[in-house]
């Protein structure tokens, strides 16, 4: 055989036993947790994005990728068995949604890593040393629950310029997530009612009843999952009983809501599916910072507004992102 020919050979074979290039596609298959404090029904929609962006990344569920996911349908006293079950799974990694999922996963485990897809103030919390430099092995997104807290009463007296007395609805699993509201109702010269409740659909009556005993001209709720699982009952009951609304999450709009401020959560949930691609090829935790929400979207529902009985200014409605009408 010539010179010219066996090279001719080897080169054929070369390219029919080469697969094509694909720009940084995973090859390893990998398993994670997905775990959120809240139900599968009420918080499925944010599992969405985080499965697109992974999926963009090169991970893709039932090829190289699966996908545990969990949820502890707004029981806390189910928070720290989820975990563990996750942890007995031997997962590479836990994407937790909310403090509370992402507190009983450090608990479960010092090795496995914890990305937080939205945390409120995780600094506060326990979970990292700081954002900067997170240490341990929890990084991920704050989403600023304090801060938004805050803003979100000051935009319901803006949209209710008379408004005097105000509920802030809790849930029993996070009683003190109001506590940063008191001094902020103070400055705006409003009465703050904290109302607690389960999130069960009797539980909700009962609340939105003493809301109106104490005579509330409106009504918000703090950023919390299990009250994300069962908005469509809170919303109802807001609208039942004709009281202006703020929520955290456009979710609540969608489901007839009067006005939601607070993070884009797709984004927050798109930038944790970053961190999983990251930690998946070798990043450790604690060297990537846990960074800040920085897409916020205010939308108001005008079809709420009529239905209730409120009027809103061309000024309060022109600072709005999006208004349904």
């Amino acid at each position: 055989m010539n010179k010219s020919l066996l090279i001719g050979l080897l080169a054929t074979i070369l390219l029919a036993t080469t697969p094509p290039a694909q720009a940084q596609q995973p090859t390893k298959a990998a398993r994670i947790g997905f775990f959120d404090v809240g139900s599968e029904t009420g918080n499925a929609a944010l599992a969405e994005p985080f499965r697109q962006e992974l999926s963009k990344l090169g991970w893709v569920e039932g090829k190289n990728l699966t996908v545990e996911y969990r949820f502890a349908d707004g029981r806390a006293e189910r928070q720290d068995e989820v975990a563990a079950e996750l942890v007995r799974l031997k997962v590479n990694l836990i994407v937790v949604a909310g403090v509370g999922a992402a507190l009983a996963a450090k608990r479960a485990t010092t090795t496995i890593p914890i990305i937080m897809a939205s945390a409120g103030n995780p600094v506060d919390s326990g979970l990292v040393a700081s954002l900067a430099k997170p240490g341990g092995n929890v990084t991920g997104f704050s989403a600023l629950a304090s801060d938004l807290n805050t803003k979100r009463l000051e935009v319901l007296k803006d949209a209710v310029p008379k408004l005097s007395r105000v509920a802030v609805l809790l849930t029993v699993q996070a009683p003190r997530s109001g506590d940063d509201l008191r001094a902020a109702a103070i400055a705006l010269k409003l009465k703050l009612a904290e109302i607690k409740t389960e999130t069960d659909a009797q539980s909700f009556e009962r609340a939105f009843q003493s809301a109106k005993q104490k005579q509330v001209g409106a009504i918000m709720t703090t950023a919390n999952r299990a009250l994300l699982g069962a908005r469509k009952s809170v919303v109802e009951l807001a609208n039942k009983h004709r009281l202006p609304a703020i929520y955290p999450q456009k979710a609540f709009v969608d489901e007839g809501g009067l006005m939601s401020y607070g993070v884009d959560y797709d984004d927050l949930f798109r930038r944790a599916a970053v961190y999983v691609d990251k930690i998946l090829k070798g990043t450790k935790p604690a060297d990537l910072p846990v960074q800040q929400a920085t897409k916020f979207e205010f939308i108001i529902n005008l079809k709420a507004a009529k239905q209730i009985g409120v009027t809103l200014s061309p000024e309060f409605l022109s600072r709005a992102n999006r208004v349904i009408r």
